[in-house]
């Protein structure tokens, strides 16, 4: 009787979950808002300590955090975060590159407005879309998204008062980002919710309509 040898003796390889990335990706994206926002809201005594924190923190932490977001399987964190990690090392390249080279106050200003302009396009959807996580988060977008707009104002007219107005609406959105992050941080280690953090708005995918022949229309079925 023939014996057969080749037996696949392989097993699947389960990998292990992962510690939860989001409190990451709010804490270093606090704390990097909170130094530029206190020079802004104190040009002539703020700290000039945000640019090393920028690239290390809010940028090069966060943007890993937006990595592990994507092993999560999470596309709204993995967008967000690793979309402003990469929004605090262009701007750390850029003052270290550009503004020494831009040519007067003006050029420089333009050159922030056009900048925070860009990112509060992307901030006004992602706000919309932060109603389907939980309040804190919205809030935290929704505090960005006014100081993104005081700030564009101010650095495209070279008015300081309205540059100072967006910095201290940007102390208040590290306030609240700080908030969700420590909410996340104990809720997690406690695996329920100690620190409120509130429920979705609403539902994308309850909210979407099921077609008659198929998933729910703008849904994909999982591979």
């Amino acid at each position: 009787m023939a014996v057969d040898t080749n037996v696949d003796h392989r097993t699947a390889v389960v990998v292990p979950p992962i510690a939860d990335p989001a409190p990451l990706g709010p804490a270093a994206f606090a704390l990097t808002t909170f130094l530029p926002s206190a020079q802004n809201a104190n040009p002539t005594g703020g700290p000039d300590a945000w640019l090393g924190f920028a690239l290390a923190y809010g940028g090069l932490i966060q943007l890993l955090a937006g990595m592990w977001e994507f092993r999560n399987r999470n596309v709204f964190g993995a967008t967000a975060f690793s979309t402003y990690g990469g929004f605090w090392i262009g701007l750390g390249l850029w003052f270290l590159l550009v503004a020494p080279h831009a040519g007067p106050t003006a050029a420089v200003n333009s050159d922030l407005g056009w900048i925070l302009l860009a990112f509060s396009i992307f901030n006004a959807y992602m706000l919309l879309w932060s109603t389907a996580v939980t309040p804190a988060v919205f809030m935290v977008f929704l505090t960005l998204q006014a100081t993104e707009v005081i700030l564009w104002i101010g650095f495209f007219t070279g008015n300081l008062s309205t540059i100072k107005i967006g910095g201290w609406v940007g102390i208040a959105t590290a306030a609240v980002a700080w908030y969700a992050s420590a909410a996340g941080v104990i809720n997690g280690m406690a695996g329920r919710h100690v620190v409120p953090v509130g429920g979705p708005m609403w539902n994308p995918a309850r909210a979407t309509q099921r077609s008659p022949s198929g998933p729910p229309a703008g849904l994909e079925r999982a591979a």
